[in-house]
């Protein structure tokens, strides 16, 4: 029986938080031998690339569970509950399961620190991880890289494929300033005997065939799936071997990551981890959830369109998305909630979300969220004064985001929630009542 609560395991965990990112393998293949190599009981995908990932495994996930299989999932970061993020079958880990594991985790912490330094909180997650999907006795698991790739945490693991759905300008502080420098880092997850598939071009693409020749690695690139048709509850494209496939996804950008995901389905069945045939993946495609990623919400009338865009590339296909989407959202000009970390790239998020028609003459509130790493709503404001001036109507600074979000909600037309998932995670649990995101309080609490 665990000594610890789950608020208490939290706490703990995420404590570790003070010792920051730090790349490298070591202490998690310690932690993760210590605890018995769980890894080594777990087959599946490893997914990288700078966008796209979760929409990935939301995809692929979604059809290998309709093929009846026991899939674990790590979508990052969560939205309303840190358990989203160590999920079998779609659903959360358990409170008491999860500060379970990350006793058994913290246990063997300190005699890896001695030799390796102290684990990061995300170390030890990765480690919570495995140990919780060899426990849950998967058929197949798909995990999302955290940062890069050569030197995340989840690099750990070889599953038998890999997966690297594009590569674009993020991160440049820890993975290099040219698409060149990143893309060799996500490319180096690509493993001898993995089979491998891509989404990338350009530059990109010419790295990550050289990674898969030199290990050899057989490579499958896909390119986005033809868009048949599109409405306000997602787009219909032409796979090979499907034909017309339903998508339960929004934007167009959801024909690039389904094409991956398809590709990763074969890749999985190629190695002999799991299979999912035409049937599932139509169906899995057609009943795909990705919370917070353009997901619309109804309130009051009213809709609420959330998703992250939380770089240039993912404001880009949310300006492009909006679009599309327009014509079926609640008449009325648009109004932007929207933050932003004071790490990002601002400049190009502002000018990614400007890119869409539909922003044109709308209201932009500015607000922030209680994180350190968050930029002040007066920043961001200012930044958007000088780059939204002319093209979008009102900006204004509303520094609570509950308060910006009942704001938005006073004005007629729909409501764009973007710019940090943090945002969206805060108005998502506003907005959505799900008692499976529900946290037990701390042991003793009123």
């Amino acid at each position: 029986m665990t000594s610890l609560d789950y608020q208490e395991a939290l706490a703990a965990l995420s404590e570790r938080g003070r010792f920051g990112i730090r790349l490298g393998l070591g202490r998690t293949r310690a932690l993760l031998h210590a605890l018995g190599d769980p890894q080594l009981e777990v087959r599946g995908a490893l997914v990288g690339g700078t966008n796209g990932k979760g929409s990935v495994l939301a995809l692929a996930g979604s059809a290998l569970r309709a093929a009846g299989l026991r899939v674990g999932e790590t979508p990052k970061p969560h939205l309303v509950t840190y358990r989203e993020r160590v999920q079998v079958d779609g659903r959360p880990i358990d409170p008491a399961e999860f500060a379970r594991h990350v006793e058994a985790v913290l246990g063997v912490a300190d005699t890896v620190a001695r030799r390796h330094g102290e684990p990061t909180e995300f170390e030890l997650l990765t480690a919570v991880v495995f140990r919780h999907f060899a426990e849950a006795r998967l058929d197949v698991a798909l995990v999302e890289v955290g940062l890069g790739g050569r030197l995340d945490a989840t690099h750990a693991w070889d599953g038998g494929v890999a997966a690297v759905t594009n590569v674009d300008l993020d991160h440049m502080d820890r993975l290099g300033t040219t698409i060149g420098a990143i893309a060799r880092e996500k490319a180096a997850i690509i493993e001898r005997g993995d089979r491998a598939v891509t989404g990338a071009t350009g530059e990109a693409l010419t790295i990550i065939r050289r990674r898969a020749r030199r290990v050899g690695a057989p490579l499958t690139e896909v390119a986005p799936a033809p868009i048949a048709a599109s409405d306000r509850d997602g787009i219909e494209v032409d796979l090979p071997r499907l034909g017309r496939v339903r998508v339960a996804l929004r934007g167009p950008h959801q024909a690039a990551n389904v094409a991956v995901a398809d590709a990763i389905l074969d890749a999985l069945a190629d190695a002999g981890i799991a299979t999912a045939g035409p049937d599932a993946r139509r169906r899995g495609y057609a009943t795909a959830v990705w919370p917070g990623r353009m997901e619309l919400v109804t309130r009051d009338g009213r809709d609420v369109l959330l998703d992250g865009a939380h770089n240039p590339a993912g404001a880009s296909a949310l300006a492009r998305a909006l679009d599309d989407l327009r014509l079926y959202l609640s008449q009325g000009p648009v109004t932007l909630v929207t933050a932003s970390m004071a790490d990002k790239d601002v400049d190009g998020i502002i000018a990614g979300l400007l890119e869409s028609r539909a922003l044109t003459d709308a209201t932009v509130i500015a607000t922030s969220v209680p994180m350190v790493r968050a930029l002040p709503a007066a920043a961001l404001t200012e930044r958007w004064a000088v780059l939204g001036a002319g093209r979008v109507g009102r900006i204004e600074s509303v520094a609570d985001p509950g308060e910006a979000l009942d704001l938005a909600l006073t004005r007629p037309g729909p409501t764009v929630v973007a710019g940090s998932l943090y945002l969206v995670g805060a108005v998502r649990a506003r907005l959505i009542d799900d008692p499976e995101l529900l946290d037990p309080p701390p042991i003793g609490a009123p």
